[in-house]
């Protein structure tokens, strides 16, 4: 639920970037969408990958979540930064061939300007909500390493 749960945010960005450059959304930015999504998921399927090992290594959740995302910082960053460096040339080119693509580039790079912020921010926020509501409704218990477990 929580990867799921980074599709829509993922969407802000990409609509916010056609209404800031002033293009229609067509075909190719519903496809890039398309894109802009794994990007995102996988992003978030690391992170939350990162935060179990060091939870099942015997770290307190929030450690956990803090040093996971403090070690996806960098490859989340470069990784956005590279695509869209590289989409760029797209977005500003004038030819009548790049007018067809450009939306597509807009959708991407807008969508990965705003992705950062999801999966390091809000993916390690969704994870402490998730512990917080298994304590409190799924009969969860703390144990003394500060994670989650079942109780007895």
């Amino acid at each position: 639920l929580i990867v799921m749960a980074l599709i829509p945010f993922g969407l802000v960005g990409a609509i916010f970037g056609h209404w800031v450059m002033g293009f229609n959304v067509n075909m190719l930015s519903l496809q890039a969408i398309l894109g802009l999504s794994g990007v995102i998921i996988n992003d978030a399927i690391i992170l939350m990958k990162s935060v179990h090992t060091r939870q099942a290594e015997g770290g307190a959740l929030q450690e956990a979540v803090v040093a996971g995302a403090a070690s996806r910082l960098r490859p989340v960053i470069l990784t956005t930064l590279t695509t869209v460096c590289g989409l760029a040339s797209l977005l500003f080119e004038g030819s009548l061939q790049a007018q067809l693509v450009q939306p597509l580039a807009v959708t991407l790079i807008f969508g990965l300007l705003f992705s950062p912020l999801l999966v390091l921010f809000l993916v390690p926020a969704l994870i402490g909500i998730g512990a917080d509501l298994r304590v409190r409704f799924g009969g969860g218990v703390v144990t003394p390493a500060g994670s989650v477990g079942s109780p007895g």
